[in-house]
């Protein structure tokens, strides 16, 4: 996966990893920015230099096989071109993209550079986009959430992963939408507000069931299941959102 450093511990690369190890699988973490960071709100971040993450890859691709990719904050559009060329000759292999934009405290992890060149060249590529609520309307260019779905669609994503842990309710929805088909949701009970790093766990989870040979329907429903798991066990960790504990596995 490729990721950012989240020092409180609570979303990011950490997320990633205790989320795909919980499920059976094992991480490869690439870092592709450092950022200051807390459980209130990210403050600061930079990018790691993109000739360094291509040399992570590379290496780390002549020695082990890459059964999914997911990635989060990516630090700036020269990383999206990186993965990119990492990519070009490796058609077969699942990306689950978390189009991390904001934190949930408002500070930015993506400019506008940045989110550009992920809607016209990363998306397509990617098995399955998982925006927010607030994401989707972005990008979509529409407050309706299905409607931004079906642009996004429409402008080559082979899949939109609306996520719901933003809205209100007693429940959780998330809905898939695909070119074609017609809109397929799952739904978790809502257990108090936000927390830190839902939407890291829930991506990294997802790439865990698809390295693991689930389809795109199957990792998604295994995945709510273990977010549901995490965010239900939280720990209050600092004076801002709760973080889902990511280390418990799975009832087979």
């Amino acid at each position: 996966m490729l990721s950012g450093l989240d020092p409180s511990g609570g979303a990011g690369i950490q997320a990633d990893i205790q989320a795909i190890t919980a499920l059976g699988a094992h991480p490869l973490p690439v870092i592709t920015c450092l950022t200051v960071q807390d459980t209130r709100n990210v403050y600061n971040a930079t990018a790691v230099d993109a000739r360094l993450i291509h040399e992570q890859l590379e290496c780390l691709a002549a020695d082990t096989p890459f059964q999914a990719i997911k990635t989060g904050a990516l630090g700036n559009a020269e990383i999206v071109d990186t993965l990119l060329d990492f990519l070009a000759d490796k058609p077969d292999i699942p990306l689950i993209v978390d189009p991390v934009i904001k934190a949930a405290g408002g500070g930015d992890l993506a400019d506008q550079v940045l989110i550009t060149r992920m809607a016209e060249a990363l998306f397509a590529r990617a098995d399955l986009i998982t925006p927010n609520g607030i994401e989707l309307a972005m990008l979509g260019a529409n407050e309706d959430l299905a409607s931004a779905a079906g642009n996004l669609l429409s402008a080559g994503c082979q899949a939109v992963l609306a996520t719901g842990g933003h809205g209100t309710g007693d429940h959780i929805e998330n809905t898939l939408y695909r070119p074609g088909q017609p809109p397929q949701s799952w739904q978790i009970r809502r257990v108090g507000g936000e927390y830190h790093g839902t939407g890291c766990t829930l991506a990294a989870s997802i790439a865990a069931g698809r390295a693991a040979g689930l389809s795109q329907p199957e990792a998604i429903a295994q995945a709510q299941r273990f977010v549901s798991m995490a965010i239900g066990q939280a720990m209050a960790v600092g004076k801002g959102q709760p973080v889902p504990d990511r280390n418990g596995r799975l009832p087979s």
